[in-house]
């Protein structure tokens, strides 16, 4: 039984209920959490974009013809040599 003394789900519902806002207010509630946001300076940025595409690149070559080209000897081995 709740402390209400009525339904057991209805106070259930009640607890887990979140009270409805306006869009505005959810907007600007968007726009303080991203204020709190430490935003990293120009230079750090452009570090990290730089290695996310070298790694990117490194990768791409890694698997295109390193891994390519072993796993095609392995299938011509396999496959074709019977």
């Amino acid at each position: 039984m709740t402390a209400r003394g009525g339904n057991q789900l209805r106070g259930m519902m009640d607890e887990g209920q979140v009270r409805r806002r306006s869009r505005f207010a959810f907007f600007v509630e968007i726009y303080s959490e991203l204020a709190k946001v430490t935003w990293p300076d120009r230079q750090t940025t452009f570090r990290l974009a730089m290695l996310v595409i070298g790694v990117a690149v490194v990768m791409g070559v890694f698997l295109g013809i390193i891994l390519d080209t072993i796993l095609t000897t392995a299938v011509e081995r396999l496959l074709l040599d019977r």
